[in-house]
């Protein structure tokens, strides 16, 4: 699933010579290695085990997360660090033929997964799918109408400079879309989901993608990432206006939305 750090996030941001990987804290240089390992190694399962650890809840996450953005018919929106496309298609049916919808990951594999996914529901025009780093995006500055990035901003190396270059690429009036897994604010639904978290999702990687390192993984970077008041805060600090954010099903994701004014 698509998955977050809980209440000490903000206490665990990488220092100048580590970051994190996980609960492990390793060289930048290394992470975008390792990460591109984990999605190469899931990317196959990714779209199943999504559906199967969020019990399907993902699907009206990234619904909502569109609904919210505003975009309309003839709009030019990026979707960064897309993975296998589910973004991607459903702003494809906002924007329409006569907008345009770029889809970008940092990893290969999964993005042939959504490029096929998108020929198979027969979409030869209207979203292109392109290979870049968020950390520096290879795109004219003011491009796009809106950029989201979903469950994606935990696995970047620089999120604040992941940050400034999505600002640089938003065109002034355009807004951000950043869905994230994030800090439960409900106490006993941090205990059960916790518990879920650390036992059933390893599980379920080893069982359903032979992969329970990588699922751990994932768990992990869910609790190492900035609680919703610090990425808000870092999200003003690449420029951006009007921040606010969401939350849903009791804080396990959030959805921040911000404008270039």
């Amino acid at each position: 699933m698509p998955l977050r750090m809980q209440g000490t996030s903000a206490k665990k941001m990488m220092t100048t010579d580590s970051t994190d990987f996980g609960f492990q804290k390793i060289l930048p240089e290394d992470k975008s290695r390792r990460v591109a390992k984990v999605f190469s190694s899931v990317s196959s399962r990714y779209d199943l085990m999504n559906d199967l650890m969020s019990i399907g809840v993902h699907r009206l996450w990234k619904r909502f997360a569109v609904h919210i953005s505003g975009v309309k018919k003839g709009q030019t929106v990026l979707d960064v660090a897309g993975g296998t496309g589910d973004l991607a298609f459903l702003f494809h049916q906002r924007v329409g033929e006569e907008g345009r919808v770029l889809l970008t990951d940092i990893n290969n594999d999964m993005l042939m997964h959504g490029r096929n996914k998108f020929i198979d529901k027969g979409i030869i025009n209207g979203i292109n799918c392109v290979q870049a780093d968020v950390e520096h995006l290879p795109f004219q500055e003011n491009s796009f109408d809106c950029i989201c990035i979903a469950f994606g901003l935990r696995n970047v190396t620089d999120k604040q400079a992941a940050l400034k270059s999505i600002y640089e690429k938003t065109k002034y009036g355009g807004c951000i879309i950043i869905l994230e897994f994030s800090v439960v604010i409900l106490s006993w639904l941090k205990r059960l989901y916790d518990a879920y978290s650390f036992k059933i999702i390893p599980w379920l990687g080893k069982v359903v993608a032979n992969d329970e390192e990588s699922y751990r993984y994932l768990v992990e970077s869910i609790r190492m990432h900035p609680d919703q008041e610090t990425l808000k805060h870092m999200i003003e600090d690449a420029g951006f206006t009007k921040v606010d954010y969401y939350n849903l099903s009791g804080g396990i994701v959030a959805i921040h939305k911000a404008y270039k004014l």
